[in-house]
C-alpha cells in the first residue's frame, strides 16, 4: 500500500466520525450523554424527539463508535464510548463560539444579564461554601447527580423544586447549577427561588468545569 492509498483510507475513517457528528440532534445526544448514561426513553424526552428517531441517531453514533449500549432490565442504556469524547465536545463548543458570530449571539441570550440573574464564579463559590455562606443546589436529574456532582451540592431536580421550595432555608444565599452555559434549568431554579424571596445566584459552569478547577488548584 502506497502513501496515497494509506491517506485516503485514513481520512475516509476520519470523515466517518465527522459524518456521524453532522446532525444537530446527534450532537445534543452526545452532550446529554456526557453527563452520564441514559435510556433511549430519557433521551427522547429530554431532546423532544420520538423514541424511533432517537434510536436511529444512536445507531449512527454507535456505528462510528461514539456511543455504546447495555441492557438494563427492559431498557437499553447508552453512554459515551470513551471519556475523550467529552473533551472533544468541549473543544468543539469552544471553537464554534470563537469562530461563529451566531454562536456568540446565541450564548449572550443564555447569559445572566438577559434574565437579570447574577452569576457566581468557581473561586467565589468555593470560598463561600467553605465559609458556610451558601447552599449549592444541583437541579439536574438525580441520576446525573449520582454520576458526578460538585462536593457539598444538594440534589434537587428542577421538576421537584417547586413543591419543595417551602422546605429550603431563607436565611442563606442559594446557588443553582445544571449542565453549564447552555442549560436553562438553573435559570428556572433561580427565578423560582427569587420569587420566594430567596437571594439566589446561577453558576454558569458545570461539574466538569469544577473538576478542572480543582485539578488546576485555581485560586
Amino acid at each position: 500500500m502506497n502513501e496515497r492509498n494509506l491517506k485516503d483510507l485514513l481520512y475516509q475513517e476520519f470523515a466517518r466520525v465527522g459524518k456521524s457528528l453532522s446532525s444537530p440532534k446527534r450532537l445534543e445526544i452526545l452532550d446529554l450523554l456526557s453527563y452520564g448514561p441514559k435510556s433511549v426513553e430519557t433521551i427522547a424526552k429530554t431532546t423532544a424527539m420520538s423514541v424511533a428517531n432517537v434510536s436511529q441517531h444512536l445507531q449512527t453514533l454507535a456505528n462510528s463508535k461514539m456511543v455504546k449500549s447495555k441492557k438494563q432490565g427492559n431498557y437499553v442504556i447508552y453512554e459515551l464510548a470513551d471519556e475523550e469524547i467529552s473533551t472533544f465536545l468541549e473543544s468543539l463548543h469552544s471553537l464554534a463560539e470563537k469562530q461563529l458570530v451566531q454562536v456568540q449571539q446565541i450564548k449572550r441570550e443564555f447569559l445572566n444579564e438577559q434574565f437579570g440573574i447574577e452569576g457566581v464564579s468557581l473561586p467565589e463559590l468555593k470560598k463561600r461554601m467553605e465559609r458556610g455562606e451558601v447552599m449549592l443546589l444541583d437541579v439536574r436529574p438525580k441520576e446525573e447527580y449520582d454520576e458526578a456532582h460538585i462536593p457539598g451540592a444538594v440534589s434537587l431536580p428542577i421538576e421537584e423544586l417547586r413543591e419543595k421550595l417551602a422546605s429550603l432555608p431563607t436565611n442563606c444565599d442559594v446557588v443553582a447549577y445544571c449542565r453549564g452555559t447552555y442549560c436553562l434549568m438553573s435559570v428556572e431554579a433561580v427565578e423560582l427561588l427569587q420569587a420566594r424571596g430567596v437571594k439566589a445566584f446561577r453558576l454558569e459552569k458545570d461539574v466538569r468545569d469544577w473538576m478542572e478547577f480543582e485539578k488546576k488548584g485555581i485560586k
